[in-house]
């Protein structure tokens, strides 16, 4: 018995981080929304910036309307995440240049 009182603990102290987590978000500006996750079934937050978020699993979430394709909006969400990766590298290359150029003088 006490193992599974064990089990029984550690699993409620997962779930109250978690509720932890979806409180701190709501009070930083997210909303609740009517969505659930599709992989834990825990209800989703809008992000200020309009994102879907499992505070449970910690992903982000993509609404595919019926009728959409599935791999037309995963490209295009991949494309963005690739258009700030490159703006984030090409800002780290430029900051290492001027590192650079400050170190030869």
């Amino acid at each position: 018995m006490r193992i599974y009182f064990g089990v029984l603990k550690m699993a409620e102290k997962k779930d109250e981080k978690y509720i932890k987590r979806m409180a701190d978000m709501l009070r930083q500006g997210s909303a609740l929304t009517d969505l659930s996750c599709p992989v834990c079934a825990s209800p989703l937050l809008r992000l200020k910036d309009g994102t879907l978020w499992c505070a449970k699993d910690e992903k982000k979430v993509i609404v595919v309307k019926e009728g959409e394709e599935q791999a037309k909006v995963t490209s295009a969400m991949a494309m963005e995440e690739l258009q700030k990766l490159s703006t984030a590298l090409s800002d780290l290359l430029d900051n290492l240049e001027k590192i650079k150029k400050m170190k030869k003088s």
